[in-house]
């Protein structure tokens, strides 16, 4: 605790319906022991909400007060295990624990700082004063308390029955065995022990039969796919539109739905405004979901195969790279092996990043995640470059080189043949900049914060005289400067030397080549990026950037 000073917040006033259900459901928890009366100087408030299709009410604490002076335990479990990781045909059983907060006792000096108020209509009577005994729902640390609580359980039952997998995550238990008999035994263990405990097991909700429902997901005896989803195709608000991309960001990762498809449906919560402030889809959009939609329908991830090494590839169109772990059976008919889809932040960190920038950033995460997963290294990795260029970012690129740091497997450009790596993807190009100065036209930019003068000119080598190209430009001296360079990708196609004085300018143009741009909130910047992008993406005929100081009192 970081205090020991009460914290107090009066209880709201409640409707007579929603009060009846608390004094219902508060009675509830009397008679099970979970609450006790009390005299506390401590109050939070107390509210109900009606679950979703039924006529049943769910009793809910405020306990953002008390929150703000508890310590944070962080999580313990920062995210749920895969099934991914439940090896092929292995036997699986599902339990689902009753109100598990409320099986786990709080220490008694702790119990008072969780107390509430009972109302009553029109102030007949004083209000009823209790606090919880067991974990309350909506204190911050309930979920690690639960997690350490649990695994405390669970603990002597993995160490008996070693060959199995027990996963613990929220309200549920799952345990998978290489056979029946191996998980009968093991889930008697684990039964007798919650019970044992005080746990309320719910039968109806064990799952014993494949195909086995586990947190949205559907678990067959080698694939994994979504339990059917509804999306709601006609999204009129911003929470309407959070809710279809939390559903989307929960699966991306198993279905493979990537940034392209993803990103016009995220651009509808961007904006201001309260959860009821108006959406409505784009034509785009529109497209996007129905696209996503079927995705949903058709696609899976798979159960592991611990026999064979795993292997990271490298997918999509430059820039938009994602990755995809998989295994690689060659014995049956479908070799692929999903394991898990990789994807790289909707927006990058940088304003412009490069594509081997980008590749050695999913190597990265996917080294990191198949480590978490498995604890081990991928035995091949799939790059999208060929032989040449592979041996010259090994060599030069500081990214691709940190991405592989320690890395002792297989490095290949040639791709398992399949028809999702038959997907539309393009092999990095081949860099049409040079790193050497060019026995070419020099060409030369600079623009004025002052006149918003932005200049390129040059020398003509058929005349030997010098021409410039001047236009005045509204805006910052970057707009100016870059605008100066557009112009100047823009008027010459043949090979030349770019010389700017613009530290900034130069920068952006040596790394623009194929680049992958973030949305910025400056338009006119972000338009002459996307135009420069463009620009030296499509060129024949290669060109060479140098920035130099000018304006100092250096001769020459």
């Amino acid at each position: 605790w970081k205090t020991d000073e009460p914290a107090w917040v009066n209880q709201w006033s409640l409707k007579e319906e929603n009060l009846e259900a608390l004094k219902t459901l508060v009675n509830e928890q009397l008679a099970k022991g979970n609450i006790a009366p009390t005299n506390s100087p401590w109050n939070t408030p107390m509210f109900v909400i009606q679950k979703p299709g039924k006529n049943k009410y769910r009793l809910l604490q405020d306990l953002r007060e008390v929150n703000k002076v508890i310590e944070d335990m962080g999580p313990l479990q920062p995210g749920m295990p895969s099934p991914s990781m439940l090896p092929q045909h292995w036997h699986l059983a599902v339990l689902d624990i009753k109100d598990c907060f409320f099986h786990i006792p709080l220490h008694p000096a702790d119990a008072p700082r969780f107390a509430f108020s009972v109302p009553s209509l029109n102030r007949e009577t004083p209000m009823e004063r209790y606090h919880w005994l067991v974990l309350p729902q909506g204190m911050k640390n309930s979920p690690t308390l639960c997690q350490e609580y649990i695994a405390k359980i669970l603990s002597p039952i993995r160490a008996k029955a070693e060959k199995a997998i027990i996963l613990h995550y929220m309200d549920d238990v799952l345990v998978c065995a290489p056979n029946n008999q191996y998980l009968e035994q093991t889930l008697n263990m684990v039964v007798e022990a919650l019970e044992a405990k005080g746990f309320e097991l719910q039968p109806e909700k064990m799952q014993r039969t494949s195909p086995c429902k586990y947190h949205g997901l559907k678990i067959t005896e080698t694939s994994i796919t979504p339990t059917p989803v509804t999306i709601n195709n006609n999204p009129k608000t911003l929470e309407d539109s959070q809710q279809i991309c939390g559903t989307l960001k929960y699966l991306r990762s198993w279905l493979g739905l990537t940034t392209e498809d993803v990103a016009p449906i995220a651009n509808l919560v961007k904006g201001e405004g309260g959860p009821a402030s108006p959406r409505s889809l784009t034509e785009e959009a529109r497209q996007s979901l129905k696209k996503l939609q079927e995705l949903i329908s058709t696609r899976q991830a798979h159960r592991y195969q611990p026999s064979l090494p795993f292997k990271l590839v490298i997918l999509g169109k430059v820039p938009r790279f994602h990755g995809l772990i998989f295994q690689w059976d060659k014995e049956q008919k479908e070799p692929l092996i999903i394991i898990e889809w990789v994807f790289l932040p909707l927006q990058p960190p940088k304003t412009i990043t490069q594509p081997q920038e980008l590749m050695a950033k999913i190597i990265m995460k996917g080294r990191a995640r198949l480590r978490t997963l498995a604890g081990c290294a991928f035995a091949c990795i799939y790059l999208p470059v060929t032989t040449d260029a592979l041996d010259h970012l090994l060599q030069n690129n500081i990214n691709l080189q940190f991405a592989l740091d320690s890395y002792s497997g297989q490095i290949s450009n040639h791709y398992p043949k399949h028809d999702m790596f038959n997907l539309p993807f393009f092999f990095i190009p081949r860099e049409i900049q040079s790193r050497k100065p060019l026995d070419a036209i020099t060409v030369f930019t600079d623009a004025s914060g002052k006149s918003k003068k932005s200049v390129v000119t040059w020398k003509n080598p058929k005349t030997q005289k010098w021409e410039s190209d001047i236009k005045v430009i509204q805006g910052s001296p970057q707009v100016a400067e870059l605008a100066a360079v557009v112009r100047a990708f823009e008027r010459f196609k043949e090979p030349f030397n770019l010389v700017t004085d613009s530290a900034y300018v130069a920068g952006v143009t040596v790394r623009a080549e194929h680049a992958l741009l973030k949305e910025i909130s400056n338009k006119k910047i972000y338009d002459l990026l996307s135009k420069l992008i463009y620009l030296v993406s499509h060129r024949e005929h290669p060109y060479f950037v140098m920035h130099v100081r000018s304006h100092t009192n250096l001769p020459g």
